[in-house]
């Protein structure tokens, strides 16, 4: 029997309760590979992003593509798929002092997260597209300039 999420409330143009289920099923098992150490998926390394709810207060966990940089801190970007922002770039935004990173395998650190502008935003986002040129290609079909974080474990 096809599931009838016409009564779900909904964002105009946002997610219904179905794409948000499949979504956090999705999110929660990529979070276990990356528990179990296996933290690569489609030639991109894996981390889970911990970020406390803007508005619930509530934990988050976001398993997310990264480039470490030689320094060891690492990217990410909020592509989200859309034009918008993802909901962790809003929670991270919101309360950057509640940021922690869980690399594969590892426990889950401390990490202070900052948005990338200017020369430093061009000079990381051309390391990460030359690693990862889907990134670049998405990026290139987007309106909108993809937020770049660097993510620096404490």
């Amino acid at each position: 029997m096809a599931r009838d999420d016409s009564t779900a409330p909904r964002t105009p143009g946002g997610p219904g309760a179905f794409s948000r289920w499949m979504q956090h099923t999705a999110n929660a098992r990529a979070n276990r590979r990356i528990r179990k150490g296996r933290g690569r998926s489609m030639g991109m390394d894996l981390l889970i992003l911990h970020t406390t709810g803007r508005r619930s207060g509530a934990p988050r966990e976001t398993p997310l593509m990264h480039l470490e940089e030689p320094d060891g801190s690492l990217l990410v970007v909020a592509s989200g798929g859309g034009d918008r922002n993802p909901d962790w770039h809003a929670n991270l935004t919101a309360r950057p002092g509640e940021v922690a990173i869980e690399l594969p395998g590892q426990p889950r650190v401390p990490a202070v997260a900052e948005e990338l502008h200017g020369p430093d935003r061009e000079r990381a986002w051309q390391r990460l597209a030359t690693d990862q040129p889907r990134i670049a290609k998405y990026q290139k079909k987007a309106t909108r300039e993809y937020p770049l974080i660097r993510l620096t474990p404490q």
